[in-house]
């Protein structure tokens, strides 16, 4: 048996939980502990999660060779080196959702690639919606200790330019409450985003839909794409004297504004209670293993939209519903968060919590987008 890191378990501490017959160290970074549990693997890895955590270790076990292996691999909160992923992942969706962009303001990038910079307020409002959503997880994982990476964004050439950004959290977290932080941190602080981003763009001027920047001729995304927007933009024209709709054919809303939708359409679905979505997190922080019950409802529910948009508004926004009743059966099975220590969370973040799905209410439109009008 290998002589163990100094500041690693040693296996008389967890004989309760998992028989150790032989140790090896893998560079003093992981730790394997070989041998037989004696209860199922989750409740191995509940059990002996602090303790290892306190120490400076994540686990899990595994199955290798046929053998049961007890796996603690040192955390690493912090980022280490130049995390050139992201900033590759960042870089290229800066390029589509500029591109996307000059579709919205009508930009003949075709004739003139280079003009798609002009397009800059566009990537700016949605990709600064998406980063402070992601940011917000991430600062509250730092203040809980629990790691977690970078945003990663994701570039496609879509009418956005993107499907959005996430954060991979690769550790136990430590107590419902930490749990609950970092789940409702990206909503909120992407809702703060979405509100200022809207508020901006409805100030400025609008486009007119038919004509492109410099020029004349060309057809915009806007021409091509009707947009629905949810009570909270609408609240947040009203509060700034902004219209989002204009009298006059062919003027359209400044795309900026588009970051401001994508804000309040990822709140909206990122809150439904399912899988590892921030819902999710929310709401077994709140409630515990009742999320269970509660996220077999959503499918049900995103069907019945679906159902009832094909029945009443002819078919409008239905692949949308349908998908994500897809998704949220998916999700579901994945399975969701359970929490070190499952301590109820205080009567503050209930009302915090609270507040933030009556938000994400808000931020629910049943048709949000509608392409080829």
């Amino acid at each position: 048996m290998q002589m163990l890191p100094a500041d690693a378990p040693a296996p008389e501490a967890f004989t309760d939980y998992f028989h150790v017959y032989e140790v090896d160290v893998d560079d003093d970074e992981e730790v394997r502990y070989y041998g037989e549990p004696l209860a199922s693997q989750e409740t191995v890895v509940q059990r002996l999660a602090p303790a290892f955590r306190e120490r400076g270790y994540r686990v899990r076990v595994e199955r290798r060779l046929g053998e049961h292996v007890l796996v603690a691999e040192r955390r690493s909160p912090g980022v280490d080196g130049v995390p050139w992923t992201n900033v590759a992942l960042f870089v290229a969706t800066v390029v589509t959702t500029l591109l996307a962009g000059a579709g919205w303001y009508g930009i003949p990038i075709t004739e003139q690639p280079w003009r798609a910079v002009e397009a800059w307020p566009f990537t700016v409002s949605v990709l600064g919606v998406l980063a402070i959503h992601e940011l917000g997880h991430y600062v509250m994982s730092r203040y809980h200790d629990v790691e977690a990476s970078l945003p990663y964004f994701i570039p496609v050439p879509t009418l956005l330019g993107t499907l959005g950004a996430v954060i991979r959290m690769n550790d136990h977290i430590p107590s419902r409450r930490a749990l609950f932080d970092i789940g409702v941190a990206g909503p909120l602080a992407g809702l703060v985003a979405t509100v200022v981003v809207t508020a901006v763009g409805v100030s400025l001027p609008p486009i007119e839909a038919g004509a492109m920047v410099g020029g004349a001729g060309a057809t915009t995304a806007a021409t091509q794409v009707q947009l629905g927007y949810p009570p909270l933009i609408q609240l947040v024209a009203w509060g700034v004297g902004q219209p989002l709709t204009y009298a006059e054919p062919g003027v359209m809303v400044n795309p900026v504004v588009v970051g401001g939708w994508v804000g309040a359409f990822v709140t909206f679905l990122n809150l439904l209670p399912v899988g590892q979505l921030d819902g999710a997190h929310v709401t077994r922080a709140l409630v515990g293993d009742a999320l269970s019950t509660v996220q077999k409802l959503v499918p049900a529910a995103l069907f019945g939209l679906a159902g009832y948009l094909y029945v009443f508004e002819g078919g409008q926004a239905v692949g949308i519903w349908i998908l994500w009743g897809f998704i949220a059966l998916a999700f579901g099975r994945v399975g969701g968060v359970t929490p070190l220590d499952t301590s109820p969370v205080g009567r503050g973040r209930w009302l915090l919590g609270i507040l933030t799905l009556v938000l994400g209410v808000l931020s629910f439109t049943p048709v949000p987008i509608v392409v080829g009008v």
